[in-house]
């Protein structure tokens, strides 16, 4: 995980784009707390559109079955795709 200062978003716009790009989203502190986190639109649309995905995905399974998951299940396998994602961010 990249930390920067705020202001080298504004003094150092560039570096900060090149670690965007480069190596993923970077973490903005303001008085030694974290403000934003800045990351490419690439990356963006890809969280936004995979989670909207997913969303819609449930609600077609949903209208067309009466299966239904018990919250364990549901949370369980969140918990894998996060820890599963963290393992190929770290390849």
């Amino acid at each position: 995980m990249k930390i920067r200062p705020i202001s080298d978003l504004r003094n150092r716009y560039s570096e900060v784009e090149k670690e965007v790009l480069d190596k993923g989203p970077v973490f903005l502190t303001k008085n030694s707390y974290g403000s934003m986190v800045v990351m490419s639109i690439d990356q963006f649309e890809y969280l936004n559109g995979s989670i909207e995905d997913a969303l819609d995905a449930a609600d077609r399974q949903a209208a067309a079955t009466d299966m239904r998951f018990t919250h364990e299940q549901v949370f369980g396998s969140i918990r894998e795709g996060l820890c599963n994602a963290k393992r190929s961010d770290a390849v």
